[in-house]
């Protein structure tokens, strides 16, 4: 909490109360009215954090020409009297000491600090900071002037808004101290409007000695300190000039991050953002602007990103993993509550490779570490708790990690998958195998069998067995059987169809690092 000193320059100074304004807690006591706006306190105790000037105060009461009508009065604390009475700055409209009874006061936030810091001060003098605003001030120093003042050369200014629009300052020479960042001179050309056309400016981007320019429907880029002259041949070539915004430059193609500026992330020359209005995700590189969910997600982003809340799209760059995080929190029809889909894109494979199950508010890296904040706390990801071994763990909650991929291998043929193995660490199970007209029952995790009725079990359930460092498992169809269905000799087991739909887990409460290298599947040709 702080207040404003005023002054008629440039600079100004921001006094800050470190403790004691901070410190005001609600109170809360019942109290009745000497006059219009004069209290009594009727059960005393409250201590200054809990009941001081300038604290907003409330107090439901009953009116007293018509006690069938509930009213609230609203005011705040102006003088406090002793601990016992105080003024407020307005009365209540018809109240009356006793009518009923003496109501309930409580006593919230400061609300006017007209006579702050004098009543604040408390017992520590030191309680209290100034700090400058201006950029290197010098916050050390003894003493600081009041900088450079401001000036206008127009007689009578006018505000105006310009969603499209781009201004500059002068300019601040850290090694010299010098600092213009007050002066806006109107008689210098120090505008430069974008094509309103393409909706408001969302994001600015710098980047070398180019400023990237995010609007609703354009990405462009502004060149600083330079412009560029087109030949007749239509090329362009970049020429220095005096002026700090030179010629906007616009991408290729119609892409734009919508209202959407938290979705952007970086990462090198790479920028990723989401373009709401045509439903995809976008990469921003040296070579132009590329859809990147057409690879193999097109569909996806168009439902998810349809129904996107507002401000529900955030993106970021996981320094950890080398990965754009993307999550979009949607309203969906049909669904009685919102939705949430996170997921990472991988520039090594071209492709997006994960779906997670944590929602993040913010998504942010440092120091090669990646954070996600959720409900106004931060968390790091890739480090495991401390006193635990339970991986998958996301805000509190720990989840199980699913793998999920097709076997289509000779696509054009009629396939029965008889068994599946992977290789890897013990521990994972099968969930589920689809096909195109069948689905099997799931595979248990393998068990080093120690005891006789350890090793029963591992007979009568479906589990994956190990066999020279790999893990094996029958395939058993679950599928009611078809008209004219014939089931004869190997057909007997396993499932038909062109392809298989595989789902492998992991269970991560309580357990060590768990690698799966390979799967694949052994099938024959169906008869």
């Amino acid at each position: 909490m702080a207040a404003v000193i005023e002054l008629k320059y440039f600079n100004t100074f921001w006094l800050k109360k470190l403790k004691t304004i901070t410190d005001v807690v609600p109170g809360e006591t019942t109290t009745s009215p000497n006059g219009n706006t004069s209290w009594t306190i009727s059960a005393p105790g409250l201590t200054d954090n809990q009941m001081n000037v300038g604290q907003e105060v409330t107090m439901p009461y009953k009116d007293f020409l018509d006690p069938s009508i509930e009213r609230t009065f609203e005011s705040y604390i102006v003088t406090k009297i002793s601990d016992t009475s105080f003024t407020t700055a307005t009365g209540p409209t018809n109240y009356v000491a006793g009518n009923p009874e003496p109501s309930t006061m409580t006593f919230g936030k400061i609300i006017n600090f007209n006579k702050i810091p004098a009543v604040y001060e408390g017992t520590p003098d030191d309680d209290w900071f100034i700090e400058e605003s201006r950029i290197r001030g010098g916050y050390n120093n003894t003493s600081v002037d009041f900088g450079v003042k401001a000036y206008l050369v127009e007689d009578e200014p006018k505000q105006s808004h310009k969603f499209s629009g781009l201004i500059h300052s002068g300019v601040f020479n850290s090694r010299t101290g010098f600092n213009a960042t007050n002066q806006f001179s109107v008689g210098e050309d120090i505008t430069r409007t974008i094509d309103p056309a393409n909706g408001s400016i969302q994001k600015l981007y710098a980047e070398d000695t180019n400023l990237i320019i995010f609007q609703e429907n354009k990405v462009s880029k502004s060149l600083i300190d330079k412009d560029a002259i087109y030949s007749a041949e239509g090329n362009a070539s970049v020429t220095s000039r005096n002026l700090v915004i030179g010629q906007n430059v616009a991408f290729g193609g119609e892409f734009g991050i919508s209202t959407d500026p938290e979705s952007f992330a970086v990462n090198g020359y790479r920028k990723y953002f989401t373009d709401r209005d045509q439903n995809i995700v976008c990469r921003l590189s040296m070579d132009g602007i590329t859809p990147i969910s057409n690879f193999g997600m097109i569909d996806f982003f168009r439902d998810k990103l349809s129904t996107a809340k507002v401000g529900g799209v955030k993106g970021g760059w996981d320094a950890h993993n080398k990965q754009y995080v993307l999550s979009i929190e949607s309203n969906p029809s049909g669904k009685t509550g919102p939705e949430y889909n996170t997921l990472s894109f991988d520039e090594s494979v071209k492709g997006w490779t994960s779906l997670f199950d944590y929602k993040p508010n913010q998504i942010i890296s440092l120091n090669n570490n990646y954070f996600t904040a959720n409900s106004g706390k931060l968390y790091i990801h890739y480090t495991l708790a401390s006193n635990t071994t339970a991986r998958g763990v996301f805000y509190g909650v720990n989840y199980n990690s699913n793998v999920t991929f097709v076997f289509n291998g000779n696509p054009q043929m009629v396939k029965n998958f008889q068994t599946i193995n992977y290789e890897g660490d013990s521990g994972w199970k099968m969930l589920s195998f689809n096909t195109n007209t069948d689905n099997t029952l799931p595979v248990s995790e393998s068990v080093f069998a120690s005891t006789l009725e350890q090793l029963q079990q591992s007979l009568l359930i479906n589990r994956f067995k190990a066999k020279e460092d790999k893990y094996f498992a029958d395939l058993v169809n679950n599928t009611s059987s078809q008209n004219g269905e014939v089931i004869w000799g190997s057909s007997s087991s396993g499932v038909k169809g062109f392809f298989g739909e595989v789902k492998m887990e992991v269970t991560n409460a309580n357990n060590s690092k768990k690698e799966l290298f390979a799967v694949s599947t052994g099938f024959v040709q169906s008869s």
